[in-house]
């Protein structure tokens, strides 16, 4: 059974950071592309940042390059979040996925299998 476990969400201020993890377990991590999503209230899940399985490429949305890096540590299964600068507009539920190789572009959000339950992150202003 295929688990993906977010944590380090929270409440922090306008230009402070948090760093977001993400442990997968019951899937061969080293072969798929880990992605970031958030939802805020109202809007529909949106692709933030992904990174490959083959040369670790990452690629990010325009709205946080520059603030936010994704890593993966395959030893470990994990993949981090780290955001800094945070704004009010980054507040949102983040969650992380799986995409199975060739299954999709890294921000088509139905490429993704399987997904975490997703962790809160809040920036008041």
């Amino acid at each position: 059974q295929v688990q993906l476990v977010e944590s380090g969400g929270g409440l922090v201020q306008a230009g402070g950071s948090l760093r977001l993890s993400c442990a997968a377990s019951g899937l061969t991590f080293s072969t798929y592309t880990m992605g970031w999503f958030r939802q805020a209230p109202g809007a529909e899940r949106a692709f933030v940042a992904a990174i490959t399985w083959f040369k670790d490429s990452t690629y990010y949305t325009d709205a946080v390059k520059g603030r936010f890096t994704v890593s993966r540590d395959n030893a470990k299964s994990t993949v981090v979040l780290q955001m800094n600068n945070l704004k009010p507009e980054d507040t949102a539920v983040y969650y992380c996925a799986a995409k199975p190789r060739g299954s999709g572009t890294y921000n088509f959000t139905p490429a993704y299998k399987y997904w975490g339950q997703g962790t809160q992150v809040t920036v008041s202003s």
